[in-house]
């Protein structure tokens, strides 16, 4: 029997069904995803907002939490409204290219907010250990070098995947993929040719990315509560050790659920589809959703021109 006969050649148009066993209460998970999705959103734009117009936050760490907004908002729009066609209006059909470019768009920003995360800790450390040098070294030039290295970064390391599944694979199985928006692996599995190249390619990228950024990421901290552990004064070092409580925060809810969703989808073969579904789904949203709330909880500056904007 020929290939053609048993699967599906180059198909125009695939099939999300959302979180598998879970179908028929999807529309109350829906409920919580959009909530989140607005209150990140609105949370979002208001620090961009803040940030813009407020000159004394023309410094690197605001500029890049204003960064990390952007990514953010980006991020959420790229899966959000998709997801809630599925789950709220049966819209489950999504064209062949947008699926990949929906993809392309979720793992260039999930590198480059991996990319901001690691320049924020670099600041932090450079800000804490050397403070007189901090302005001389992280000026307003090298933010917007290190803004541009990163978005690079990430769209170099994603293209060749698109390149992989748009030139390697001709047949597939099935259209229909066991997920609520168009993930690398969720795509590939779907092919019914030879996928190792593909796989081998995800797992260099991921490791580059996350293995790199969240191993400078720890070396950063590191060697910073070694030196705020040295300072003389304890108020001194409660203060710098609340600086980086924020940004703690956000690079363990980050990394903990990067790590669960990827090691899941490969070796994970024991975990239901809908808790490795909800997790990976959860990876993508909460980030957008706390990091406002952790930044303008966290940061006074940023809490007081909130306040003022609120009260004004």
């Amino acid at each position: 029997m020929s290939a053609s006969n048993i699967t599906v050649f180059r198909p125009s148009v695939l099939t999300l069904i959302g979180i598998p066993s879970l179908e028929t209460v999807q529309c109350w998970i829906g409920i919580p995803f959009c909530v989140m999705y607005l209150i990140g959103m609105i949370g979002n734009s208001l620090l961009l907002i803040i940030i813009r117009s407020e000159h004394s936050l023309h410094e690197p760490m605001y500029i890049f939490v204003g960064m990390l907004g952007v990514t953010d908002i980006v991020l959420g729009t790229s899966i959000v409204p998709k997801m809630l066609g599925i789950f709220w209006f049966y819209v489950p059909e999504i064209y062949f290219d947008s699926c990949l470019l929906q993809m392309g768009l979720i793992h260039t920003f999930q590198g480059i907010e991996s990319g901001i995360l690691l320049a924020m800790a670099l600041d932090r450390y450079v800000a804490i250990c050397y403070p007189l040098r901090h302005a001389a070294i992280f000026t307003h030039r090298l933010v917007t070098q290190i803004g541009a290295v990163v978005t690079l970064r990430a769209a170099l390391l994603v293209a060749p995947s698109l390149v992989l599944i748009k030139c390697r694979f001709q047949f597939y199985h099935t259209t229909i993929i066991s997920h609520c928006y168009c993930e690398h692996m969720a795509i590939v599995k779907l092919a019914a040719s030879n996928v190792w190249a593909n796989k081998i390619y995800g797992l260099f990228v991921a490791f580059i990315v996350a293995g790199f950024d969240l191993t400078f990421i720890t070396l950063s901290y590191a060697q910073i509560f070694f030196t705020v552990f040295r300072l003389p004064q304890k108020e001194a070092r409660l203060k710098a050790f609340n600086t980086c409580i924020a940004h703690i925060c956000v690079f363990l809810q980050f990394y903990l659920l990067a790590f669960f969703s990827f090691f899941t989808h490969r070796f994970g073969a024991h975990v239901p589809p809908y808790i490795h579904i909800l997790f990976s789904s959860l990876y993508l949203l909460v980030p957008p959703f706390l990091n406002p709330l952790v930044y303008g909880a966290k940061t006074k500056q940023i809490r007081i021109h909130v306040v003022k904007m609120l009260y004004s």
